[in-house]
């Protein structure tokens, strides 16, 4: 009656084990480290570093625990903070032999105790948010004065091309503010030029001015439009920071918008503010220009001759110096995607997506240099360097492909730096903050010392009131922590303050499964069953009533995930999952532990389930009997 298969027995141990390795990772807590990256989106994070690394801290005298590659990172750990900051100068200085321009951004990190073999079984602790952990905290401005004046600009240029490929002729077009304005000589061009822009260019309201000789067009973007805009570069950038901070390495960053305007980052584990603004202030521009083949670029080349006027010098990722001219003939805001691939040879190549704008340049350019070389140049912090610079074997439209001697590797990294993009706007820091790692530990030990003290007490409770019973079920209590844990670790979740909250929260809600079946299993001796019987109807009956009620907490927890963001959000990720785990420990766990011990009792005559209270006068059932 009361017996669970094998199999059932089974899948417990199997899920108290995985419980049990999964949380162990959370234990060990966490050591400082040092993380270097690459400070260029030209400059890879390769074994070949991870090896000079150890060398530099060999010679420096310098015992790291580990020194491995993660990712876009190098990250090493040492034993205290000491011999970090040592490790730190060290590696800062044979690696960023120009401080002016350095290669590799040297930080200090924290990362777990845990021992190999646990992260050789991909057993990780969890992620924990910046309260916890301590790291560094900014709230940055954009300023949208400059993406409206950037797509005013490019208006300005849309507007001349429109009009020159249907040779409407125009006296001058000009920019003030964010107006464009265009000049005519008679009234029929002008009226021909508002009739074209603004069938293709809906988002901009033209409005005829002036009289006689001084006709003009004057065309500023909709109210909405310039919403949709600021709007726009807001997304932008926050994908940009995205991109730039997940390239670093940081374990779960927050980047999310906060009002119309501004944009709050935050760095878990970073404790080096300096650094920190330096990774979410490194964003690429993409440029693509003609190469200069000419004899006088030759002779520069070979240092024979100076470089020729309206060209600049660069070099060439892997190929040496290259002589490039000045004009721009595409940006990177013209880019829509770029994608590692394969030509029609099944060589590597890289496949190139631009906008209608960026079409019609590339065909209009590529038309023109057939069989001559387009340069792609990354410019970083004021210097730029080129990426690849591909020959032009026909007319280029919105999707075009560069292949050439490349690897399958080098095709993925040049698409990797031509998505990396640059911001629609300027930003500014205008708040930051640094919490050091001990008020992240203060606040663990507070929120873990809640938690425990809310099991003991419920545990406490529970076996007074419920005697053995009250046992089985602080122990499944205990089995649904170490579950949910293990579920949060494995789904390598951030955990908050709100998350420990959340997390005491399900404490009490999952012993109240616990106390509903303990309760029915009462209802059933009171009425008269056998206590075997008792135990089965009991479960059976409560499972209705705990799924009802978890369930309708479940679509508030889900409602929070859904709506919510920052802190609600991480409280919700706690709270659904502690249901989930509740219903499963409350119900089959807790009576895995009743059928092992009472399962095996064929003439069970009493449980130790508390005082089964009966209305006075009422006659005592003489079937079930119970241990008080």
């Amino acid at each position: 009656m009361n017996r669970y298969p094998l199999w059932k027995y089974a899948m417990l141990v199997i899920a108290l084990l995985i419980g049990i390795l999964y949380t162990l990772p959370n234990l060990f807590g966490e050591a400082p480290a040092v993380q270097v990256s690459s400070s260029k989106v030209t400059v890879k994070v390769d074994p070949a570093l991870v090896t000079r690394v150890e060398s530099v801290l060999k010679e420096a005298g310098v015992q790291a625990d580990f020194v491995q590659l993660d990712g876009n990172s190098i990250k090493a750990r040492f034993p205290d903070t000491d011999v970090q900051l040592k490790a730190k100068d060290a590696i800062s200085k044979a690696l960023n032999t120009d401080p002016a321009d350095p290669t590799y951004i040297v930080a200090l990190n924290l990362l777990s105790r845990s021992p190999q073999w646990l992260s050789s079984l991909h057993a990780f602790p969890m992620y924990l948010g910046l309260d916890l952990r301590g790291g560094v905290h900014f709230l940055m401005q954009v300023d949208m004065k400059s993406a409206l004046t950037k797509k005013a600009e490019s208006l300005t240029g849309d507007a001349r091309t429109m009009l020159r490929e249907k040779n409407i002729r125009h006296a001058g077009i000009s920019r003030e503010g964010n107006v464009v304005v265009i000049a005519f000589r008679d009234a029929e061009t002008r009226k021909a030029a508002q009739d074209l822009l603004g069938l293709q260019l809906p988002d901009v309201v033209w409005t005829p001015q002036g009289e006689g000789s001084t006709l003009s067009l004057s065309g500023s973007l909709s109210p909405k439009a310039a919403v949709a805009v600021q709007e726009a570069a807001l997304k932008q950038n926050i994908t940009t920071l995205h991109n730039r901070v997940n390239e670093l390495g940081v374990a779960e960053p927050v980047i999310q918008q906060q009002g119309l305007d501004r944009v709050v980052v935050q760095l878990p584990g970073v404790q080096d503010t300096a650094k920190a603004k330096d990774i979410i202030g490194r964003t690429a521009t993409l440029e693509l220009r003609m190469v200069d083949d000419s004899t006088e670029a030759m002779d520069a080349l070979r240092g024979t001759g100076p470089v020729p006027f309206g060209t600049e010098r660069f070099i060439d990722r892997g190929n040496g110096p290259i002589i490039v001219k000045r004009q721009v003939v595409l940006t990177g805001d013209s880019l829509s995607d770029a994608q590692p691939g394969f030509d029609e040879n099944h060589q590597p190549a890289v496949h190139l997506t631009v906008d209608a704008k960026g079409a019609r340049i590339m065909k209009e350019v590529s038309r023109e240099n057939i069989g001559k070389r387009m340069a792609i140049l990354i410019f970083e912090k004021g210097k730029g360097e080129v990426v690849t610079a591909p020959n032009i074997r026909g007319e280029l439209g919105s999707r075009f492909q560069i292949s050439g001697a490349m690897t399958t590797e080098q095709a993925s990294d040049t698409a990797l730096l031509l998505r990396a993009g640059s911001l629609a706007a300027p930003m500014e820091i205008i708040e930051e903050r640094t919490i050091g790692p001990s008020l992240g530990k203060e606040n663990i030990a507070k929120g873990i010392a809640s938690v425990t003290w809310g099991f003991v007490a419920v545990a406490a409770f529970m076996s007074v009131y419920y005697m053995l019973f009250g046992v089985f079920s602080s122990l499944a209590l205990g089995f649904n922590i170490l579950l949910l844990v293990a579920a949060l670790s494995l789904m390598q979740a951030t955990l908050s303050l709100p998350g420990i909250a959340a997390m005491a929260l399900a404490l009490g809600m999952a012993i109240d499964s616990n106390v509903l079946i303990n309760e029915r299993v009462r209802e059933e001796l009171r009425a008269g069953v056998s206590p075997q019987k008792a135990i089965e109807l009991g479960y059976d009956r409560a499972w209705a009533t705990i799924l009802d009620s978890n369930v309708t907490t479940l679509i508030a927890g889900v409602s929070l995930l859904v709506f919510g963001s920052g802190p609600i959000k991480g409280f919700a990720v706690v709270h659904c999952l502690g249901i989930l785990t509740s219903m499963f420990s409350s119900v089959v766990f807790s009576r895995a532990l009743v059928n092992l011990w009472y399962g095996r009792q064929k003439k069970l005559k009493s449980v130790s389930i508390g005082q089964v209270w009966r209305p006075e006068g009422a006659e005592v059932p003489a079937p079930a009997t119970t241990d008080a």
